[in-house]
């Protein structure tokens, strides 16, 4: 049973590493050149793919390939919105949480049949 929450742990991982990759250099590099973003955000991401692919190859023996995206859009998502708060400063306005809504119709889609019997 434990096994089917290492897909989630490490999409976490992943989404973390991802996240930072993506934006961390608009804070962290912003009076560097855009080829030291480029390049620091390329070493970033080879960690965060280090834990993304084994995260979907262990979540696809028992998840479809649209549960596993839909999973790792919600795992981006709340990742995201820390990292906006915490990291970024940003504020979370009603379109985000809106969204976050949207997302969370599509997980009760995703796998409704999953749990069925």
């Amino acid at each position: 049973m434990w096994y089917r929450f290492a897909p989630i742990v490490l999409l976490i991982l992943s989404n973390l590493f991802m996240t930072y990759a993506w934006y961390g250099h608009l804070k962290d590099l912003k009076n560097k050149p855009l080829f030291m973003a480029i390049v620091f955000s390329w070493f970033i991401a080879f960690f965060e793919y280090c834990l993304q692919v084994p995260a979907n190859r262990i979540g696809f023996q028992f998840l479809s390939l649209s549960q596993l995206k839909v999973l790792q859009e919600v795992i981006t998502m709340i990742v995201f919105a820390i990292f906006s708060v915490l990291y970024m400063k940003e504020q979370i306005r009603m379109d985000f949480v809106w969204a976050s809504f949207c997302l969370v119709g599509a997980v009760y889609f995703m796998f409704r049949g999953m749990f069925a019997n």
